[in-house]
């Protein structure tokens, strides 16, 4: 097990006037509020592509409040202009270091969608602004910080930090990219949730410590010289002994008699006898001492003994190059991600190497406590003034109860950025700041729109044994199946329900984070407390697919727990007097996914009546096991080698588009897609005017698209009604008004009454599961 870390909140104050009682009602982004506090200078600057929210579901935020609670100056340079060093001046020289982060998001999934084309809105600016960020911010402001101030300490982190760590496929230049490290020449990086590390690290430099002499760190990553270990106790191990990539050679017969030819030249049985040869000098063994050891020592040996292992990763040059071996890297960084026996890993980056030390331990209840509690203003910065901020309007009366995911999702990057572990805050902690957004935050009218984060409904849950969890290597804990050894009681969940909405001045409280519905079945309790409390007309949930062969790539369970689901839903519905719906998500072109389970998860939709508005293309982000599947067709979930399963992928933009207008096969601006799609598989037996037919044989008449909302009716004309030539629909539809409704508007049929249901906004964060 690892010794107890040092508590977030046990270090004496840098300064002990900042911080408390003395804490600043915003962070200072400019000489003039740091004149208003009396600082001269700042001890840290944080940079970031976000605009500043002094809110803790904003990662600048969060850091900041936390290092002015350990007494130092925290200073924000919010969407600086990269153009020039210029703004990275603005608050002068930092004591210690620059903070670098790209914000809440990866700058390139926050700037493009998965057809690679710019967003028209960036949530996390004034206004939606989409400029106000460079490409691979992370990169460009490190450079830019080191450029204005070349002496000064660089720290990277964040998501996009945290992602990039290694050798990884980038989608939008369909490249194998180095390490962010060398790119960005920082002096470190910190990645997950890097409380722990930041807080060490900032008293440690304030001491006097230099930033090069700091390589002990969980959750921090560094350059050093070609295979430098930290001494000589240290040893190194190539990954390729660990799971070594190659033909899977079938296990020989243990009691088949079968000569095999032995490491010492001679012929050994399969059973483990050898037969006689001459021995030579080196065969023989020399007799020595033999010194009994106990259990204890024993197990302190081999605890010491990995703990001071470093695995050697495939090199970045090895990776790029070849399929396989990126596919075996990415199999085992994933494998050594859990804190409690991870090893560190180094990766050659040309001469010097990506050092990656093993994973920060997680937080404990006090900890999130201590960093939720903080003196959060919980609005953005006045600067902005009247500026809408379309994120900030999503959390702004939103609760972060937890963090963490241990669902494993290949296609999600929660479990690589925070980890497998939930870490959870206390009761009273939530209920608190429940009472601060009724007492502060301008515009609440009684409505909690989430408590929640990355799933909304694993709060408070864990492994039952410490020992199994911190020895465990499974990449799920819910794939293939629920883990035995997992505590699926949602019982503290339920009493922080009831205890939330009981508070006087809350009315409803939504529940808005994803839900993990195979856990839900586990407790038909909690079930029935959500129905019947927490869902507010909609209930959105993520199937992500109907098939097996793509749920087993994305390590999704069955659609039978869908439907198990369902049935629970509607039973408490009906019991509440409500008429409620699910709106399900679904992936196209996930890795593994053919046009074939594309076509059948189209016709289950229509089996079901639903018409989906709101649909999304898979996006590989760096280092996701999907992402890997994408790149090199292989399958890290299993062990690696160059025959082994090929993972089918939708790569072709052409392909890419019929699957996700499948989706929406009942779209009229989708119908030439579908139809050409459906003739080139020799699926024309789908095209007809029955029931089991998935869609017409001619296209909708421009009547149906009036009908249907898509095109609008000019008062005093009558809609023609001839059918369309081929693209015409997609250029209505894009002059349309639909085509341009806010994303978060949804038009879904409930598959029971085939209703129409106008959707709520989405109001809940973005790690669904």
């Amino acid at each position: 097990m690892n010794p107890a870390p040092k508590n977030l909140f046990a270090f004496p104050r840098y300064r002990p006037d900042v911080g408390g009682e003395h804490a600043a009602p915003f962070l200072p982004m400019s000489r003039a509020e740091m004149d208003a506090l009396g600082w001269d200078s700042c001890d840290v600057i944080l940079v970031t592509g976000d605009a500043y929210i002094d809110h803790p579901s904003f990662g600048m935020a969060l850091i900041g409040r936390l290092l002015e609670q350990q007494g130092f100056r925290v200073g924000i340079i919010s969407q600086p202009d990269w153009q020039s060093a210029d703004d990275f001046r603005a608050l002068g020289r930092p004591n210690l270091y620059f903070g670098i982060t790209a914000g809440n998001m990866d700058s390139m999934v926050n700037r493009y969608t998965a057809d690679r084309k710019i967003r028209s809105e960036d949530a996390y600016t004034p206004d939606g602004d989409p400029n106000k960020r460079p490409d691979r911010a992370v990169v460009v402001y490190a450079q830019r910080a080191r450029e204005a101030f070349p002496e000064v300490n660089v720290v990277i982190g964040s998501i996009e930090a945290s992602l990039r760590r290694i050798a990884h496929y980038d989608y939008w230049s369909d490249k194998v990219k180095r390490s962010v490290l060398p790119d960005s020449k920082a002096d470190l990086l910190l990645f997950g949730n890097a409380e722990r590390a930041i807080v060490d690290l900032t008293h440690r430099l304030a001491a006097g410590e230099s930033i090069k002499a700091i390589r002990d760190l969980r959750g921090t990553a560094f350059m050093t010289p070609s295979h430098w270990l930290p001494d000589e106790d240290w040893s190194e191990i190539q990954s390729i002994k660990i799971d070594t990539p190659g033909k899977i050679e079938p296990h020989t017969n243990p009691y088949e008699m079968v000569p095999e030819a032995s490491a010492t030249g001679g012929a050994k049985c399969s059973t483990g006898g050898e037969t006689k040869t001459e021995a030579s000098a080196d065969d023989v063994v020399k007799a020595q001492a033999i010194r009994i050891m106990s259990r204890e020592e024993r197990q302190a040996m081999l605890r010491s003994k990995h703990n001071k292992t470093v695995i050697r990763l495939p090199s970045f040059d090895a990776v790029k190059d070849d399929p396989v071996m990126y596919a075996h890297a990415s199999r085992v960084f994933h494998l050594e991600a859990n804190p409690g026996n991870a090893k560190a890993l180094s990766q050659a980056h040309g001469d010097r190497d990506v050092w990656i030390n093993p994973p920060p331990l997680p937080l404990a209840m006090d900890e999130m406590d201590g960093v939720y509690d903080r003196s959060y203003a919980r609005a953005p910065h006045p600067s902005y003034g009247k500026a809408r901020i379309p994120a900030w309007e999503m959390i702004r009366f939103s609760v972060n109860i937890m963090r963490g995911c241990f669902g494993g999702c290949t296609f999600c990057s929660i479990t690589e950025h925070e980890g497998r572990i939930i870490q959870s805050r206390s009761e009273p902690s939530i209920l608190r700041e429940i009472e601060e957004i009724r007492d502060k935050t301008k515009g609440f009218t009684g409505t909690i729109s989430d408590l929640g984060g990355p799933t909304a409904n694993m709060y408070r849950l864990a492994c039952k044994d410490k020992k199994i969890e911190e020895s465990c290597r499974r990449l799920s804990c819910v794939y293939p199946s629920i883990c035995s050894n997992l505590n699926t009681d949602h019982s503290k969940l339920i009493s922080l329900y009831r205890k939330a909405r009981a508070i006087p001045g809350v009315k409803k409280i939504l529940i808005s984070s994803g839900l993990r519905y195979d856990l839900a079945v586990r407790s038909p309790e909690y079930v029935k407390e959500l129905v019947t409390h927490h869902v507010g007309g909609l209930l959105k949930i993520a199937p992500e697919h109907t098939e097996t062969n793509t749920l087993s790539k994305m390590m999704k369970p069955g659609i039978g727990t869908y439907d198990a689901f369902k049935a629970m839903f509607e039973k408490y519905s009906k019991e509440a007097g409500k008429e409620q719906y699910l709106i399900p998500y679904f992936i196209a072109a996930h890795p593994g996914t053919t046009d074939e389970d594309m076509v059948n998860l189209a016709l289950w939709l229509k089996k079901n009546n639903f018409k989906l508005d709101q649909v999304q293309t898979f996006m590989p982000t760096p280092m996701a096991l999907a992402t890997t599947m994408y790149h090199t067709r292989k399958n890290p979930l299993k062990k690696i080698s160059a025959d082994s399963e090929v993972v089918e992928t939708a790569r072709s933009g052409k392909i890419r588009k019929f699957h996700k207008a499948l989706l929406r096969y009942h779209a009229p601006e989708n119908y030439d897609v579908v139809k050409e799609g459906l003739l080139r598989m020799g699926r024309g037996d789908l095209i007809g005017s029955s029931e089991r037919h998935l869609i017409p044989s001619r296209a909708p008449l421009v009547a149906n698209l009036v009908n249907a909302g898509v095109v609008p009716v000019k008062r005093g004309a009558a809609p023609k009604l001839n059918t369309f030539g081929k693209h015409s629909a997609n250029r209505i539809a894009a002059k349309s008004p639909a085509a341009t409704k806010p994303s978060g508007s949804t038009l879904s049929y409930n598959s029971a009454k085939s209703k129409k249901v106008p959707a709520k906004p989405n109001v809940g964060r973005s790690g669904r599961k």
